[in-house]
């Protein structure tokens, strides 16, 4: 058991409620506060107001907003599954609750004269819970689009199985250079290792960026949200809820964005410990660790707004290439390295040397490989005749572009088009699509 587990092992069970009580409302109150975040961040970003009339600045709009929703009449579908229907967005607002559990938001306070630590529960796996948990939510999404009994949430669902199963691989590998490093699976083990030295963040950063861009996928957040792509889907898994199945699966969401990013805080950001310039000061333990932890945890939300109001959403083809073909083989080849330089301690060669040149190289590859024509691109910018369709040559009738027709001619607007006489020219004396010369006023052309 390690030193936090024995701490939190004497708890009683008024206080392992209290602690329970505490990150519920802290999730839902993060929830609400996220919401109107991202409609003011994006407002901004697109010049706009965003939300301002309810409460002040807005406040209480997506307070409104819940209520509104839970008032919604509640349908389903006649074809619906609906044990299933109903089930399906509960286990998806459950398991992204449960993932929190095991994330430290401080270090060893005392409350009502009872030591303890800031965490409901410290397991020797809590990594792997948080994996678990998140794996889960997946299941939610995947039986609400089989339940409902209709073809476009069918097709999100689908594409949530694949993409939960590539960008999962991707975020566990980016994970274990961190437990090589620290030496264990418990997320408080992870903060302690990062006391005692760098954060992990500048000494394993292809791990964190391979994160970063993990978390976004396995959240469906925009620029991945392809199970819920509105405009070609409707909108995905849940186009057949309302009411308070839809809000769960609207709050499943946003408490996995908290979790990811509280996990990506306790993973590379030191967790709830001070900055360098604060570190083993009096500002870096107690009371102190909540509002460190939380103001980490911000940048990573404000980045997912971020995405959201810059990027647009990629192609499906362009979505999992990502994740097959550049996250996992650099998780891979980070791995290696990683490994090869915790193998090489107390030689001449220093790991964080190793790192480094493996760190530059592998960047490199990725570039390279990023740039290189792909196969399948080339095989469809070539001609019959075997000649490859270059960038920015016009492709011909013939090749395997889809050409619209070559004669194609726009109309006119409907206010210039006018009567046509049996002699071919208009009432203002031009020929039928061509520019009006003039116009008659009885005194002469004008």
């Amino acid at each position: 058991m390690t030193p936090t587990g024995a701490l939190l092992a004497d708890d009683p069970l008024w206080l392992t409620i209290i602690k329970v009580v505490v990150i519920f409302g802290f999730l839902m109150v993060m929830t609400l506060f996220m919401i109107w975040m991202e409609r003011r961040v994006v407002g901004r970003m697109q010049h706009r107001p965003g939300p301002n009339r309810v409460g002040p600045y807005g406040l209480l709009q997506s307070l409104a907003d819940g209520l509104k929703l839970a008032l919604k009449e509640d349908i389903t579908p006649v074809l619906a599954d609906r044990w299933v229907y109903v089930l399906a967005p509960v286990i998806s607002a459950v398991t992204a609750f449960t993932g929190f559990a095991v994330i430290p938001l401080g270090g060893q306070v005392s409350i009502f004269g009872e030591q303890t630590a800031l965490q409901i529960a410290d397991l020797q796996v809590g990594v792997l819970v948080v994996l678990a948990a998140s794996s889960l939510g997946v299941y939610g999404i995947v039986l609400s689009g089989w339940a409902s009994g209709s073809p476009y949430p069918l097709l999100g669902s689908l594409r949530s199985a694949a993409q939960v199963i590539s960008y999962e691989i991707a975020l566990a590998m980016s994970i274990v250079a961190v437990i090589l490093y620290s030496g264990s699976l418990s997320t408080a083990d992870i903060v302690a290792a990062q006391s005692r030295q760098w954060w992990f963040v500048f000494l394993l950063f292809p791990s964190f960026v391979v994160f970063c861009v993990s978390m976004v996928g396995e959240t469906n957040r925009a620029p991945f949200d392809l199970p819920e792509a509105e405009s070609e889907l409707v909108g995905g898994f849940h186009t057949e809820y309302s009411s308070l199945k839809f809000a769960l699966f609207f709050l499943a969401e946003y408490v996995n964005m908290v979790t990811v990013s509280a996990m990506a805080t306790t993973l590379f950001l030191g967790g709830w410990h001070a900055p360098w310039p604060l570190s083993g000061t009096v500002l870096d333990r107690g009371w102190w660790g909540p509002l460190w932890f939380i103001s980490k945890m911000f940048v990573f939300l404000f980045v997912f707004i971020w995405l959201r109001g810059t990027l647009p959403r990629l192609r499906y083809d362009q979505f999992m290439a990502v994740g097959w073909k550049l996250l996992v083989p650099g998780s891979l080849v980070w791995i290696v390295l990683v490994s090869g330089a915790r193998a090489l301690r107390g030689s001449d060669v220093t790991p964080s040397e190793i790192l480094v040149v493996g760190g530059v190289v592998l960047v490199l590859l990725l570039i390279v490989a990023f740039l290189l024509p792909q196969g399948d691109s080339i095989a469809q910018n070539t001609a019959p005749g075997g000649t490859i369709q270059r960038a920015g040559q016009v492709p011909t009738a013939g090749s395997n572009y889809p050409l619209p027709p070559l004669d194609l001619v726009v109309p006119q607007s409907p206010s210039r088009r006018a009567a046509v006489t049996p002699d071919g020219a208009n009432s203002n004396g031009t020929t039928d699509g061509g520019p009006p010369t003039g116009r008659e006023d009885g005194h002469g052309t004008v």
